[in-house]
C-alpha cells in the first residue's frame, strides 16, 4: 500500500518518490464509542465509505508526534508492534500520556496557542517568569482547565508556585485591547477583533459592546515589580468611557461580554473625580504584593463570567479535537461563530458536555480523541471524500517546529533537549501551530534547502552512539538503507528506494561518512518526516 500523497517537497530529488512498503493493521477495538456514534452518523447520512484502519506502524509515528510532540525511537516502534495485546493502543496513550514528553510537547503547544510566537529573548522571559513552568505543571498534574483559566486571568496567584501565570497578562504590557483580543480566543474560542470599530459585520452576535466591556474588565490593570515578582496590579477606580460606533453615536463601555449579562457597578458622573482611597481596597493575600480592590473588575470578570460560560469547555475541547485530528469541529478553532457552524454539533456538545463533568479533565479527552475511530484511520482520501470535514480520512498537518526539532535530534542522536539550539532556530522559521490550512511555502523548502542549522547539526552528530557512527559500521550499503529507513521512518526501505540510497552510497565510497550524512538529510527534509501522517 503507497504513503499518502502528502506533498512534495524538492529535496527528495536526491532518492526519488517515496513509496511505503506493506502495512498491516491490528484488529480494531471498541475505541471510544460515543465519539464514534456520533461520527459514524454523518458518514452514514452521507453515504461516505471512510479510510481503512491505520496500521500499527502508521499508529505508532502518529501517536508519538501527536502525544509526545517526537517520533519514536526503533525500540520503541519495536515494543509496540511485538506487543500482542489487544489492548496495546490504548496501553500506549496511556503510556505516552504520562510522560514528560506530552508535558513537553502540550506546554510548547499551549505556550504558542496562548501567547503566539515571539523572539528568542521573550521565550527567556517567558521561562524566568514561571510561565514555561507553570504551564509545565498544568500538563504534568493534568489541572483542571477551568482552574487554569481563572488563574491565568485574575492573575493575583496565592501560591508562588503558581505565580507564571500572571506572564499571560503581563506580557502584553498594560496593552489592555490588546489582552481583551487574546482573552476572547484563547479561553472562549472566538474573535472579536471585527467588533471594535462596530458590531461584528458577519457574525452579528458578536457585538461592539462586548468588546469594549472586555476591555473594561482588564484596562484597571497595571504591570507592577515588587519583592515577590511581576504583578498585574488593580485600581479600584478609573476605566469609565464611552466607545464611538462608525455613525458616531457614543455608548458607555459597561462590563459585559458576549455570552454573559453586564456586570453591574456603580458609575461615576461625567464631571465627578473619584478619589483613590484606603478603604477602596483590601490587604493581599500575599506580602508584599500590591493591595485588591474590594470591587475588583477581573475577579467579577472570573467569578461572573468566565466560570459556567458554555464556550470555555466548548472552545478548548474543539481545540484539542483540532490538535488531534488536523482541524476543530468549528473550524478555524478559535472562530466559533455564527459563521463557522460546527460540522458535528451534537458531538462537540457531548464533548463540551462531558468535559465539565469530568472536571475539566485535559488528558481525558485528549485520551478519548486518541482512541476514536476517527484518530485511527488510514491518511489516504477516499475515493469521492473531499469534505475534511467529515473527519473521513486521518487528515495529514505538518510538524511543528518543537517536533521537528526534537525529532531530529532523537534519529540523528537517540535523545533530544528543549533547549537545543536546534529547537530554538526551528521555532523561529517554522511558526505555524493549527494553521487554517497547510501551505508550503518557498521560504520553508529554502531553509532546508539552504540553511545551515541542520547540517552543522548532522555534521556534529557523528559521536559514538549515534545513527551516522552505527551506519557507517555496518557491512554493507544495503544494510545502511535499512537502518536508516528504520530509525527515519519506521519502516523498511521499499526495493527501489534501497536501490537508490545504495547506488548513491557506491559511487561516493571513498567519502562514506558525507554521503551518510546527506542521504540522512534528504531523508529528514522529505514530505514523509515532516507531515504526521
Amino acid at each position: 500500500m503507497s504513503p499518502p500523497l502528502i506533498r512534495h517537497i524538492p529535496t527528495l530529488a536526491l532518492l526519488g518518490f517515496l513509496v511505503a512498503g506493506p502495512l498491516v493493521a491490528s484488529e480494531p477495538t471498541n475505541g471510544d464509542a460515543p465519539i464514534n456514534r456520533f461520527v459514524q452518523r454523518r458518514w452514514d447520512a452521507e453515504s461516505i465509505e471512510p479510510a481503512a484502519r491505520c496500521s500499527d506502524r502508521e499508529f505508532v509515528r502518529r501517536v508519538y508526534l501527536d502525544l509526545a510532540g517526537r517520533v519514536p525511537t526503533p525500540q520503541e516502534v519495536d515494543e509496540f508492534l511485538t506487543d500482542d495485546r489487544e489492548t496495546r493502543r490504548e496501553a500506549l496513550v496511556d503510556h505516552l500520556l504520562n510522560s514528560e514528553d506530552f508535558v513537553q510537547h502540550f506546554a510548547d503547544l499551549f505556550d504558542t496557542l496562548l501567547m503566539g510566537r515571539t523572539h528568542e529573548g521573550k521565550y527567556e522571559q517567558r521561562a524566568g517568569s514561571g510561565w514555561r513552568s507553570y504551564l509545565e505543571d498544568v500538563f504534568r498534574t493534568n489541572r483542571p482547565w477551568n482552574e487554569v483559566a481563572a488563574e491565568v486571568l485574575l492573575a493575583r496567584p496565592e501560591d508562588k508556585d503558581k505565580r507564571g501565570a500572571v506572564w499571560f497578562l503581563y506580557e502584553r504590557d498594560d496593552e489592555h485591547q490588546a489582552i481583551a483580543e487574546a482573552v476572547a480566543p484563547a479561553f472562549f474560542g472566538i474573535r472579536i477583533e471585527c467588533a471594535q470599530c462596530h458590531d461584528h459585520m458577519v457574525a452579528d452576535e458578536i457585538e461592539q459592546a462586548h468588546y469594549w466591556g472586555l476591555v473594561a474588565f482588564f484596562n484597571r490593570g497595571k504591570n507592577t515589580k515588587g519583592k515577590p515578582g511581576m504583578h498585574v496590579a488593580e485600581s479600584a477606580i478609573g476605566g469609565f468611557s464611552d466607545f464611538a460606533n462608525l455613525e458616531g453615536d457614543s455608548t458607555p463601555n459597561l462590563l459585559t461580554f458576549f455570552g454573559a449579562p453586564v456586570v453591574e457597578e456603580s458609575r461615576p458622573a461625567a464631571d465627578a473625580k473619584q478619589a483613590d482611597s484606603e478603604d477602596l481596597y483590601t490587604e493581599a493575600s500575599e506580602k508584599d504584593a500590591p493591595r485588591v480592590p474590594k470591587f475588583s473588575r477581573r475577579e467579577r470578570f472570573v467569578q461572573q463570567v468566565l466560570r459556567d460560560h458554555p464556550l470555555l469547555a466548548r472552545a478548548m475541547v474543539n481545540r484539542l479535537w483540532a490538535i488531534m485530528l488536523g482541524r476543530g469541529i468549528v473550524h478555524p478553532f478559535d472562530e466559533m461563530d455564527s459563521v463557522h457552524p460546527p460540522s458535528h454539533p451534537e458531538l462537540l456538545s457531548w464533548l463540551a458536555d462531558e468535559f465539565v463533568e469530568s472536571g475539566y479533565d485535559i488528558r481525558g479527552i485528549v485520551r478519548r480523541l486518541a482512541l476514536s475511530d476517527a484518530y485511527q484511520l488510514e491518511s489516504l482520501r477516499p475515493d469521492g471524500v473531499n469534505d475534511p470535514a467529515t473527519f473521513a480520512w486521518y487528515l495529514e498537518r505538518p510538524l511543528t517546529g518543537e517536533q521537528l526539532a526534537r525529532s531530529i535530534q532523537i534519529v540523528a542522536r537517540g535523545s533530544f533537549r528543549n533547549d537545543a539550539d536546534l529547537v530554538k532556530q526551528f521555532r523561529q522559521q517554522i511558526t505555524d501551530v493549527l494553521p487554517d490550512e497547510t501551505v508550503v511555502g518557498v521560504d520553508s523548502t529554502l531553509f532546508f534547502s539552504n540553511g545551515s542549522g541542520l547540517d552543522q547539526f548532522l555534521s556534529e552528530s557523528d559521536d559514538a552512539g549515534g545513527l551516522l557512527y552505527r551506519v557507517s559500521g555496518l557491512e554493507s550499503d544495503e544494510l545502511r538503507a535499512e537502518e536508516l529507513f528504520a530509525t527515519v521512518y519506521a519502516r523498511e526501505p521499499t526495493v527501489d528506494e534501497s536501490s537508490a540510497v545504495t547506488a548513491y552510497l557506491a559511487k561516493r565510497s571513498g567519502e562514506q561518512d558525507r554521503a551518510l550524512r546527506q542521504v540522512l538529510w534528504s531523508l529528514l527534509t522529505s514530505a514523509e518526516f515532516l507531515f504526521n501522517h
